[in-house]
């Protein structure tokens, strides 16, 4: 069939197999240009099929040429309905490490769930004895425990609720949203979900199975972002979620100590993913920090942000390269003061009338339908692709 994309908001709901392919391919070329490195052999990335955990297992297989195993969560095509972009990605992966040799396996399924636990350790002691690093980077907006309660996420404030400018994406305007304040419930629901709780599950299972390396790192990922989002994702329940996830990575190498096992949060850069897409006030700011960091030569998108990662912070000369809050911060060129000033002084200027002037929002746009495969040079999207 010849796929299109169907855009509803912040999401698009149809994904193109042959433009997806296309990105992956993309991001394979950037790693091996930039040269192997000493690092990892053998990587567990649960979350491995979009974003910054697909960039994550590409860097290792053919930056480290490391053997991986990729756990996932995403739908198979049905009748006219595409698959979802993580599954064309992973299978694109899965054939490019084929052909070289490198060892690669995938789970579709509920990391969250026992079971997916139990099949992935069992995998690993099989197939790879033990893995040396373990990369935690899921989003998803609910968990059920092993307990079988289920616990949904909240995009609130804490507190008092936050008013700010916002761009509308679907007609290019510039307003107001209003985020409000979150219960106690749903503070709750939202650290069970994106805190540390199922990463040091994963763990302690990998452990207690004997699955992972002495001396191994495992990463999760994290955002903080500029004082003008605070009450969103500082401040608010995604916030509290973060903050729990760097008490479990604290947690997490008291625990292990003995063993010498790692667990460190990355405060990442801003970039388009599926999950802050949908968060109110952010794409705006996004896209008025992409022309300021284009134009200073600064801008980086998964791949480029993963490559630096783990070549220079991770298994670099110096070691694991955490700054004084324990944590890794490859937001440190996002944050420079002539980088946040401009950004700022742009903020308080920008409105429909100059929203293009003022800002990349076709950088932003190209960064979305990235991710659903559209929009690459070398695809022909007018033929019909089998999905």
């Amino acid at each position: 069939m010849i796929v299109e994309p169907k855009v509803k908001g912040f999401i698009c709901t149809t994904a193109h197999p042959a433009g997806c392919a296309k990105n992956v391919e993309k991001q394979i070329a950037y790693v091996k240009e930039q040269g192997r490195f000493e690092g990892a052999k053998k990587v567990l990335v649960i979350g491995a099929s979009t974003g910054y955990g697909l960039a994550s297992r590409i860097t290792a297989a053919f930056g480290m040429g490391a053997a991986t195993i990729g756990v996932m969560f995403e739908k198979e095509a049905s009748g006219k309905r595409t698959a979802t972009p993580g599954l064309y990605n992973t299978k694109a992966f899965e054939e490019a490490a084929g052909r070289e040799g490198l060892y690669a396996k995938s789970f579709n399924g509920d990391a969250f769930s026992v079971e997916m636990k139990e099949q992935v350790i069992r995998t690993i002691r099989e197939d790879l004895g033990q893995v040396d690093l373990v990369i935690y980077s899921l989003a998803a907006p609910r968990r059920t425990t092993s307990s079988g309660v289920t616990y949904s996420s909240s995009l609130k404030t804490v507190g008092e609720p936050f008013t700010q400018k916002n761009w509308n994406l679907r007609d290019n305007t510039v307003g107001e949203a209003t985020i409000g304040s979150a219960t106690e419930e749903e503070i709750e629901g939202t650290v069970k979900v994106m805190g540390g709780e199922d990463w040091m599950d994963w763990i302690d299972a990998l452990v207690e199975a004997d699955a992972i390396a002495e001396h191994a790192v495992t990463m999760a990922y994290s955002y903080i972002g500029p004082k003008l989002t605070y009450p969103v994702y500082h401040e608010g329940t995604i916030g509290r979620a973060k903050q729990h996830l760097k008490e479990s990575a604290d947690a997490m190498t008291a625990k292990y100590a003995e063993r010498g096992i790692r667990a460190v949060v990355s405060v990442n850069k801003a970039l388009v993913t599926q999950a802050s897409s949908a968060i109110p006030v952010v794409p705006l700011y996004f896209a008025v920090l992409y022309k300021v960091m284009k134009e200073k030569g600064l801008h980086e998108g998964c791949i480029e942000q993963m490559d630096r990662l783990y070549k220079d912070k991770v298994y670099g000369k110096a070691g694991l390269s955490c700054m004084e809050d324990g944590m890794i911060h490859m937001d440190d060129w996002e944050m420079r003061e002539d980088v946040q000033s401009e950004v700022m002084e742009i903020w308080d200027r920008i409105d429909t009338g100059n929203l293009k002037e003022l800002s990349d929002i076709e950088g932003y746009w190209e960064d979305f339908y990235h991710m659903f495969g559209f929009h690459m040079n070398g695809v022909d999207y007018a033929a019909d692709v089998e999905v």
